[in-house]
């Protein structure tokens, strides 16, 4: 928790984003959420066509584009960007790294949990030691992008999978175990993202704005 905290301090000291660009981002959004509301299906259509898969997946769709379009949006040149440097080096957590991860450590990590969560839910056996990285021998830009579109692939398929009939099912495994199915669904989204709020700062401190959080946001590519 200390780090967290820590951490969390020392992202909004260095920020310093200014009060007008703050107001700007605001009003975009409030444009942009009112022509996206025009066009969403009120609350009585959805639970008309309601089923456990469409509910998950209609949040985890979102934080998909929003963690697969800031990897994509980060250059090359700053994957291997840290924040904080050294600072939490003499930390032991239990689980992850010492030091905040690199970009490219983000990245990785949830590749990899993607795919181990995808495995629970399909009764199979998850990678190991995803905390840190996992077994992928994946490194470059165009890997890793390659991997996290992969594991988003596998895990929209493992979600999709859930039903009314099936959905208490109990799932065991390492990660987010002992659970539900649909327990586990909602780990799924709560942990992307986590992570899309810790990524979309490391590009912010690089002077990069997140796709999402632009007027026009760019589609996702689908080859590297």
């Amino acid at each position: 928790m200390k780090r967290e905290i820590l951490f969390g301090l020392v992202l909004f000291a260095t920020c310093g984003f200014p009060a007008q660009s703050w107001s700007r981002v605001g009003e975009s959004a409030s444009i942009q959420q009112a022509t996206e509301t025009k066009n969403e299906p009120t609350a009585a259509e959805l639970s008309r066509a309601e089923i456990p898969a469409k509910a998950v997946m209609r949040t985890f769709g979102n934080q998909e584009y929003e963690l697969r379009s800031a990897a994509e949006a980060m250059p090359d040149s700053k994957w291997d960007y840290r924040p904080a440097a050294g600072l939490f080096k003499n930390e032991k957590p239990e689980f992850g790294p010492s030091e905040v991860r690199t970009f490219r450590e983000q990245i990785k990590h949830v590749a990899c949990s993607n795919f181990a969560f995808a495995a629970e839910l399909d009764g199979t056996k998850p990678p190991e030691k995803c905390d840190k990285g996992g077994p992928s021998p994946a490194q470059t830009r165009v890997e890793l992008l390659t991997y996290l579109r992969d594991s988003f692939a596998a895990l929209n398929k493992s979600l999709n999978s859930i039903t009314v009939k099936n959905m208490f099912d109990s799932i065991e495994g390492p990660y987010a175990g002992p659970n539900t199915r649909l327990g586990l669904a909602e780990v799924c989204v709560w942990h992307v993202a986590d992570h899309y709020g810790q990524i979309a700062i490391y590009l912010r401190l690089n002077g990069i704005v997140p796709p999402e959080s632009r007027p026009n946001p760019p589609k996702l590519q689908d080859k590297y």
